[in-house]
């Protein structure tokens, strides 16, 4: 029975949606359904007048409303409403956001459609198309036909470049060697197009700077034998003679403190001549030293585009100069010369910038943190930037059971970036963005309210360089961190004679190596329907260190430099990224994590701020941040707080769909599947505990919780709210860890977020 009132619903509703659709038809008018084309031609292959069919339809218009399983259901939420008085608003929303327009018969044009059609062929070698359009009518609604017959398509014969003397001539029969005008190849005039521009890029790169592919004819000749043509390359006649000559770098002048409002162009009484450039800089800003390593040009060197992007992508990179402007001017001298002018408008040298971050959690912490950041631009005349930091945050607790232990933290951080490599040997970087050393240093006091506090003391020196705009490597030489306990409580130093893995947390530890990462993203490329992140990190722990001591923490004390134990570890860590845009205002987003950890020599296990963690607002959502794992342990509340659980492997997968619903209002459905584990977890016995450590039934503790959320765009913030509820417990009876029969919404987390979790 209930099947069948299922089925007469469906109908009903079937029935509304395809009545509701004609509601603005206007009378005397037809809803436009799609057109569709027939190639129908036996000189032409099946699969190519498939093909041909395929790219013909796409070019079709007007594009008609949008149907799903026969229905149009845009054209039913336009239809549902009337117009709306208002340009915002729930029913415009409704009629223009949901709904699209009824697209019309008389909006379509058969004619044209049909010469769009007809040029689109000949432009690909069918030089004697025939195109015919109809169009028929059903009820209220109708669709056109187009039927087309390519005849035979032109194949390339022969192609011919200039066979005079000239030195452009020449160049262009050795740029013919890789031609995309190939002999037997269909005729293309698109693949024309791209053969001038081809021939445009080269010779710029040649010193050709005033050259340009509109210089550039290619005659074709149909007349050669059957079904073939001839393409002719030539440079057309009415090119002006620099066009075809190369020229080379005369004077290069830099004006560093350029200004619209203060001109100073043409001041040349304080020019500074440095090497083969004159920087005109009255006030000695910058050291000119900046100018040698950042543009490509040197005087007599022929011109070329690639050193002329390199050198403004350089210099834009900096992070000094607000506008970067650059000309070339024709030399006022004897032979082929120019002027490269660069005018550059610095940015202030100094500023300061609030910022207030917040991020909640109402199964465990909520917090904010308060950041101040100072900077100065070109510190030392170099270029540089000092930043100087200092933050404060308080993250407490609103329910779960952790309640009353909250954390504080307070801190400050310094940073130098010199644009350069800085070392004892030469470093140079052939790319378009400016190599950096970085040198920091930091301090960190955190107390977590009724437990213990710990001071951070951290100092790195390294090298930031990028291979282009998708690829980046950052090499710390080396990075030292060391962290002190203070005020550890009586409540939990009880608690640690209890449970022993307590006390790392509280542990003296000093952490130095090198650390290195590679960062690979094409999400900048917004028109791409699948972009990817990925990033890969490498931290070596005390090797050398090691080495020198022969430590060994196993069979001997563990070497101390100033008393503290120094770690020795290898730690590496993948998280690859992948989004795939549906349309427009919607995408699938997936994440994986993956991260293993192994200590020896001076260490039997993993410093515990180096340690995997997983839960938390942008982690496993469904459960509290920092509770999961290792293994198959379950969460166990110790002297009435939840202690944080760490790990030497990580596993982690995330995927959600995103979708834009209304104004600044985005929703979310996603999933979440992780745990972590242990390498070598033993009791206080020196016993192996098999719930907490890796093994080959690693599956069988993969924790999955999934939910759904929404997060507010305002352009300059993204506020996200997530509500997850487990689906599989990684603890447990292995039978009795799918809770999917057994769902319960009270035990789900809501998280309040700031950014998107990846």
């Amino acid at each position: 029975m209930k099947t069948k009132n299922l089925f007469c619903s469906t109908l009903v509703l079937f029935v509304l949606v395809s009545c509701n659709t004609m509601k603005y038809v206007p009378e005397g008018d037809l809803l436009y359904t799609g057109g569709s084309v027939k190639v129908e031609d036996s000189l032409v292959s099946k699969k190519d007048r498939k093909a041909l069919r395929k790219e013909l339809e796409v070019l079709l218009r007007p594009k008609p409303n949008q149907s799903f399983l026969g229905l149009r259901p845009k054209l039913f939420f336009y239809n549902l409403v009337s117009e709306p008085k208002k340009e915002k608003g729930f029913k415009h929303w409704i009629k223009y956001k949901l709904g699209e327009a009824p697209v019309l018969f008389s909006k379509v044009d058969l004619d044209y459609n049909a010469d769009v059609l007809r040029n689109y062929s000949e432009n690909n070698g069918y030089f004697k198309t025939r195109v015919t359009s109809d169009s028929t009518r059903n009820g209220k609604k109708v669709t056109a036909e187009y039927t087309v017959e390519p005849k035979n398509q032109y194949k390339i014969k022969s192609v011919t470049y200039p066979t005079d003397s000239s030195d452009i001539a020449k160049e262009l029969r050795r740029l013919s060697r890789k031609s995309l005008l190939k002999k037997n190849a269909p005729y293309n005039l698109e693949r024309i197009k791209l053969e001038r521009q081809r021939i445009d890029t080269r010779l710029k790169e040649k010193g050709y700077y005033y050259f340009s592919e509109d210089a550039i004819l290619v005659q074709v000749d149909s007349t050669v034998g059957k079904f073939e043509v001839e393409l002719i390359v030539k440079i057309k006649e009415e090119t002006e003679n620099r066009a075809t000559e190369q020229f080379r770098i005369n004077n290069i002048i830099v004006y560093p403190n350029y200004s619209l409002k203060d001109s100073i162009l043409g001041k040349n009484t304080a020019a500074i001549q440095h090497k083969d450039f004159t920087i005109i800089d009255p006030e000695n800003i910058f050291d000119p030293r900046i100018f040698d390593r950042t543009l490509y040009f040197k005087k007599n060197d022929l011109y070329n585009r690639t050193n002329h992007n390199l050198s403004l992508n350089r210099l834009v990179n900096l992070g000094t100069f607000k506008f970067v402007k650059n000309s070339f001017v024709a030399a006022d001298t004897t032979g082929n010369y120019l002027d490269a002018y660069y005018y550059l408008t610095p940015l202030p040298k100094k500023s300061i910038r609030l910022e207030v971050l917040g991020k909640t959690n109402s199964a465990n912490y909520t917090g904010t943190e308060l950041n101040a950041n100072w900077s100065n631009r070109n510190t030392f005349k170099g270029a540089e930037l000092l930043i100087v930091s200092v933050f404060g945050g308080l993250e407490f607790q609103v329910s779960g059971q952790n309640n009353g232990f909250n954390v504080y933290r307070v801190g400050g951080e310094t940073s130098l970036i010199w644009p350069r490599f800085i070392a004892p040997f030469s470093l140079k970087s052939g790319s378009g963005f400016v190599p950096k050393t970085k040198a920091l240093l930091s301090y960190e006091f955190q107390q977590r309210d009724k437990l213990y506090s710990l001071n951070t003391f951290k100092g790195a020196f390294g090298y930031i360089w990028k291979e282009n705009i998708k690829k980046e490597h950052e090499l710390k030489v080396t990075e030292i961190t060391y962290v002190s306990p203070t005020n550890i409580t009586e409540l939990y130093q009880n608690q640690i004679k209890e449970t022993k893995a307590l006390g790392t947390v509280v542990e003296k530890q000093l952490i130095f190596g090198p650390t290195y990462s590679y960062t690979y993203t094409n999400t900048m490329e917004k028109r791409k329907k699948n972009t990817m992140y990925f990033r890969g990190d490498v931290d070596v722990a005390g090797t050398l260190a090691g080495l020198l001591t022969s430590a060994d923490a196993k069979t001997k004390d563990p070497k101390e430099f100033l008393n503290v134990p120094f770690s020795q570890f290898v730690k590496l860590q993948a998280d690859f990224r992948y989004y795939h845009k549906l349309s427009r205002n919607s995408e699938i987003a997936s994440r994986v994590i993956a991260g293993g950890a192994f200590a020896y020599g001076n260490s039997t296990t993993i410093p515990f701020i180096k340690q995997f963690f997983n839960g938390g607002t942008n982690s496993i959502r469904a459960f509290r941040a920092r509770s999961l794992g290792p293994g198959s342990n379950a969460p166990q509340t110790t002297g009435g707080f939840l202690p944080d659980q760490s790990g030497d492997v990580k596993l982690e997968f995330s995927t959600e769909y995103r979708a834009k619903l209304y104004s600044v209002v985005n929703g979310a459905v996603f999933l979440d599947a992780g745990n972590i584990w242990n390498l070598n977890a033993k009791d206080e016995n020196g016993n192996a505990i098999p719930e907490r450590n890796f093994s080959k039934k690693f599956y069988e503790e993969i924790a999955v919780g999934a939910g759904v959320g929404l997060r507010f765009d305002f352009s300059f913030l993204i506020l996200r709210t997530d509500f997850a509820v487990p689906l599989r417990l990684p603890y447990g009876p292995v039978s009795e860890r799918w809770q999917l029969d057994n769902i319960n919404l009270k035990a789900g987390v809501f998280n309040l977020a700031i950014g998107y979790p990846f």
